[in-house]
């Protein structure tokens, strides 16, 4: 009975954590669109961004990817790459992204727990996973986050600034 409260409370806990601007990002391996193991650690060494979006092929998702892969070179050019993670499935991605043209990495966290390691809400009344970015430095520290909902074609444009300035 105890270890089961202990465990109710260590979630409840880990929920509520965020990973916020000057935090090093957790260390993590999922699949790819490719059904590729990637560890995250391999994109240190240069900055990056990671978004976290809701679903494949839903209208502000596909909005916001195809923003992303518009915008892809200018991300390139100032050296950083892009990754989108949500839960969708390995099979999943690798048809939107085949859909899209999306030249990007796409990773299924299909259990959520990268999510919840970086505390990203939920947003409609908890009734769809969350969309929020994060620009990771060279070192895998963050050092912007911009966490809107419902203004996925924002999050491009303010990574592109930050990462500029």
């Amino acid at each position: 009975m105890i270890l089961k409260f202990i465990f109710i409370l260590n979630l409840l806990f880990m929920q509520n954590q965020k990973i916020a601007v000057g935090d090093a990002i957790p260390k993590f391996e999922l699949q790819n669109q490719n059904d590729e193991t990637v560890a995250i650690e391999s994109f240190f060494g240069k900055p990056f961004v990671l978004y976290f979006y809701p679903k494949d092929d839903t209208p502000g998702c596909t909005m916001e990817a195809c923003t992303f892969r518009d915008q892809y070179e200018d991300f390139r050019e100032v050296g950083a790459e892009v990754i989108g993670v949500s839960a969708d499935s390995p099979d999943s991605h690798k048809n939107f992204a085949k859909k899209h043209n999306l030249p990007f990495v796409l990773l299924s966290d299909h259990k959520n727990e990268v999510r919840k390691m970086f505390g990203v809400p939920s947003s409609m009344f908890g009734l769809l996973p969350g969309r929020v970015t994060y620009i990771i430095d060279e070192k895998g520290t963050v050092s912007h986050v911009f966490d809107s909902q419902m203004q996925a074609k924002k999050h491009v444009k303010e990574a592109i600034e930050h990462l500029k300035n």
